[in-house]
């Protein structure tokens, strides 16, 4: 439909297209799970045996308009035919008892004077219900000053209208600028991916915006749904637990004038620091994705939201840059939206990738530092030093692997250990100090 209307090109959908084709599909070979949010944004839950259903009727405005549209019309439609009925059988009863709908003689003497003129059966009691409801007034037909109750009902009627009139453009006007129909414009990748970034592990996905007119105050919320099991054995078939956005603001504020990459590390203290590669498919999560903001146009609060299931994370693969700068401004190629690219990535988990590498389970997070004296040049010296590993203190050229350095004496090269000029320099430094 976006394509249609002009909102993105036909290889956007093409490409999206060819994705879906490459993807391998780990769905149809193991039951449809269940999801929380689809990817429309919509929640999928149904709610059953709801036995207090009057408290929809303490709130009328709000359940109008979540009504759809033709249930909405069919409502509006309704009122105003049986509220014209309605005053329609009064205007006929008023004049019956007054008897204005006798026979007379049109050559005869002039009766009374009527409550209502021109009314002589129901079809004119109902005509003259419409003029006087919308407010037509096309003279044929008016209310005098003979019966008291015809000016009373002519008021409880307007009353009445204006009541009705008001309820109905509310609810058009509301159904019409909800905040969903401006997430229709915001778009997210089909597929998040998994990929290494600055040497960590980082769940990403693709988020952006298709209207020229900002998003003011855009914030994005990551929450991890899965089911899980208390130590005492309660069962909890819905666990929210919330993600902390990437972002060097500590915020989860965004600024959406182009698309934008949201990454999660995946580090110690986050729900997916046990994932892996192998354990990815057999998970039962669901990484739900909630964008808040106020549209710039109208002010109006919008959401949008979407999912991810395991079977729509790609391990070990990235997004494809779309960005590109040409005639001073930046233009964004949306056909290369979802495209994602292969590489080289371990398939063990965060927690495992950090036993490896030797970070224990209850150490501390932050690495302390072993300054030393490193000699800066002639006559000085700096503070420097390499991180503390929980060793004995060792001098600053003490490394694992020695490397070796040439030197040239007398026109020839020789190989002398990094060591032994390490210390051959500490000797001379401190033969300086005692001077």
């Amino acid at each position: 439909m976006l394509a249609r209307k002009g909102l993105l090109p036909d290889g956007f959908l093409l490409t999206r297209l060819a994705e879906d084709q490459n993807q391998p599909n780990r769905s149809r070979s193991r039951s449809q799970r269940a999801r929380f949010i689809t990817k429309t944004g919509s929640c999928n839950v149904a709610h059953k045996n709801i036995r207090e259903q009057g408290r929809f009727l303490q709130d009328v405005f709000t359940t109008m308009v979540d009504l759809k549209w033709q249930h909405s019309l069919l409502i509006f439609t309704s009122a105003f035919l049986c509220s014209w009925m309605l005053f329609a059988m009064i205007w006929w009863l008023l004049a019956f008892a007054h008897g204005d709908l006798e026979p007379r003689d049109p050559n005869g003497e002039p009766g009374p004077v009527p409550c209502v003129t021109a009314i002589h059966s129901f079809t004119s009691a109902f005509l003259f219900s419409i003029e006087v409801q919308v407010t037509i007034g096309f003279g044929g037909r008016m209310v005098t000053e003979e019966c008291p109750m015809a000016i009373t009902v002519l008021i409880i009627q307007n009353i009445l209208g204006l009541i009705i009139n008001a309820v109905m453009l509310g609810c058009v006007f509301m159904k019409t600028a909800q905040a969903n129909r401006r997430a229709e414009t915001l778009i997210f990748s089909r597929n998040a991916v998994i990929a290494p970034r600055n040497g960590r592990p980082t769940f990403m996905f693709r988020v952006g915006d298709l209207r020229k007119s900002m998003i003011i105050s855009a914030t994005v919320q990551l929450q991890v749904v899965r089911r899980t099991v208390t130590s005492e054995g309660e069962v909890i078939p819905v666990c929210q637990l919330d993600i902390q956005v990437e972002n060097p603001l500590r915020s989860n504020g965004i600024f959406l004038v182009s698309p934008l990459i949201i990454s999660h590390t995946m580090e110690r203290g986050s729900p997916l620091y046990e994932l892996s590669a192998q354990s990815l498919a057999s998970e039962d999560l669901e990484i739900i994705v909630i964008l808040e903001g106020v549209v710039e146009t109208t002010g109006i609060s919008m959401q949008a939201r979407t999912s991810y299931i395991p079977e729509e994370i790609l391990w070990g693969r990235r997004f494809v840059s779309i960005i590109t700068e040409e005639d001073s401004r930046y233009c964004v190629d949306y056909s290369k939206f979802g495209n994602t690219v292969p590489v080289r990535m371990s398939s063990l988990s965060a927690k495992e990738l950090d036993q490896t590498r030797g970070v224990q389970e209850g150490g501390s997070d932050v690495q302390l530092q072993g300054w030393g004296l490193v000699r800066a040049g002639r006559g000085g010296f700096r503070r420097g030093g390499r991180a503390y590993d929980g060793s004995a203190p060792h001098p600053w050229y003490a490394q694992s692997e020695k490397p070796e350095k040439e030197v040239e004496q007398k026109g020839q090269k020789k190989t002398v250990q990094l060591e032994v000029i390490g210390r051959q320099i500490e000797e001379d430094e401190l033969g300086e100090m005692s001077d």
